[in-house]
């Protein structure tokens, strides 16, 4: 399964996550939901628009762990992660939320920054490799 029902479908032609060697290769994946919403961006009624960079990182690692759900792993599996911020400024928020659900036996992990992702409403991106477990392989 490379497209996983139920999230974002990609903007171009790419899979979720793509299972190769005992490996799940997920591609960057957002906070953008089903109906292309973002998930920590809301606009107020004057137009304003507020950014939470705690709300969309916890979504992305929602996000990775349901594509990983579908090929059997879990978010445990995980070997590396590559992060991608918008902005430096956001780091404290992304790694006080990543440490709700990663410590020191976590990942290898990499953050960087990029100059923009592909909506103006994202301030991060992630992709990641998961081992599959041989209870999923069976």
């Amino acid at each position: 399964m490379s497209i996983v029902p139920g999230k974002a479908v990609p903007r171009g032609r790419f899979p979720h996550v793509k299972v190769a060697g005992g490996f799940a290769f997920v591609s960057g994946t957002s906070s953008r939901r089903p109906d292309n919403s973002i998930a920590g961006a809301s606009v107020d009624e004057l137009g304003t628009v507020s950014l939470d960079i705690r709300e969309q990182t916890r979504a992305v690692l929602e996000n990775i762990r349901d594509i990983l759900a579908a090929v059997g792993a879990g978010l445990d599996d995980l070997v590396s992660v590559t992060t991608y911020l918008v902005s430096m400024n956001d780091f404290g928020g992304y790694n006080e939320v990543y440490a709700e659900y990663f410590d020191e036996s976590g990942p290898a992990r990499t953050t960087v920054a990029v100059h923009q992702l592909p909506h103006p409403q994202l301030l991060i991106e992630i992709q990641a490799v998961a081992a599959i477990p041989q209870s999923a392989k069976e």
